[in-house]
């Protein structure tokens, strides 16, 4: 397995992390199974999150005695100190560790919400408590918006970014540059494009071909899953001129509605949060969590019923996508 240090932190993690949202429709003792394994292949970071439901507490179990071997990052949505406090102190427990290797700030959406998490009482200053009391190593931000963690990693706060990247979603190249000449660790995150994607090691492989790239996460609950890619992580090559080729026709194919989460798409005239109903649409559909999904979408104050079809982000959409067509397949999808 190839290690490259993550930033600022010098955490050597594999280029292959193991993804923590698909363990959810498994149980803790296949999980602790799965980890075995992750072992055995060179495997040892972990990506997983206080909303992931069980995720935590599954792991938790599977690392129990065999703490030592993992490097270990979780995250919360917590905008606010005290919020964010009790968070880490949860994690802590479900983890059952004393202390987490990465903590991140998960999915910054907007300017107003980073400078809340950066105010006096925001999130990132109970992180700073908790890097002090010796119970988190380093201190990471998740978006998928590209203007905030350019914000973010000129800031000299953060140790590591998160962010999408794969085959169709390349518009983070420059940023993960950036991120690099600063020393700061990239995780790519949905390495699969939500499932979108069929060729699993030509997907990774294209990730882990740009040297900017610290190590991909992609989700894995089956020990086929972790073959594959464990596979990748141990033996990466070059991409072939025939593997360009058949990149840029699967980017083409799926990009006519592919939902990059770009987020120019808004704001709504409806208050619809577009890019996060296209999430949740792949997580019923592609990821095998539908339940999961459904508690998520049905606690959304606007869906895709509210679309009044106006078309405000259709043109707004640097991709041209059928946003609207797209919206009512939402729909159909969660019986609106």
């Amino acid at each position: 397995m190839e290690y490259k240090v993550l930033g600022k932190s010098n955490l050597s993690v594999s280029s292959i992390g193991f993804g923590g949202i698909p363990i959810q429709k498994t149980n803790a003792e296949e999980v602790k199974k799965l980890l075995i394994r992750c072992e055995e292949l060179g495997i040892n970071f972990i990506d997983t999150a206080r909303g992931y439901t069980v995720s935590e507490e599954y792991l938790g179990y599977a690392m129990e005695g065999r703490r030592d071997k993992w490097i270990i990052a979780t995250k919360s949505m917590a905008r606010d100190k005290a919020s964010m406090l009790k968070d880490v102190e949860i994690s802590l427990n479900n983890l059952r560790t004393d202390y987490i290797d990465l903590y991140q700030l998960h999915n910054v959406k907007t300017e107003e919400e980073y400078s809340q998490v950066l105010s006096e009482e925001g999130a990132y200053n109970a992180l700073i408590q908790m890097k002090e009391e010796g119970k988190i190593g380093h201190i990471g931000i998740t978006s998928h918006s590209l203007d905030i963690l350019k914000i973010a990693i000129e800031s000299g706060r953060f140790e590591t970014i998160m962010y999408p990247y794969n085959i169709v979603e390349k518009q983070g190249e420059e940023l993960f540059k950036r991120s690099k000449e600063l020393n700061i660790g990239v995780i790519a995150m949905k390495p699969m494009a939500g499932g979108a994607l069929r060729d699993g090691s030509l997907a990774l492989r294209f990730i882990l071909n740009n040297e900017n790239i610290t190590t991909a996460i992609p989700g894995m609950a089956t020990f086929e899953e972790i073959e594959e890619n464990s596979f990748v992580g141990n033996n990466i090559t070059p991409l072939t001129s025939e593997e360009e080729e058949k990149i840029l026709e699967i980017s083409k194919e799926l990009g006519t509605e592919f939902c990059r989460r770009c987020g120019y798409c808004g704001p709504c005239p409806q208050n619809i949060d577009i890019p996060s109903i296209f999430v949740l649409k792949a997580y019923k559909e592609r990821y095998g969590l539908p339940e999961w999904a459904e508690t998520r979408y049905a606690s959304m104050k606007y869906t895709a019923k509210d679309c009044v079809a106006c078309q405000s982000c259709e043109r707004k959409c640097p991709y041209d996508l059928p946003i609207v067509k797209m919206l009512k397949e939402v729909r159909n999808c969660f019986n609106e």
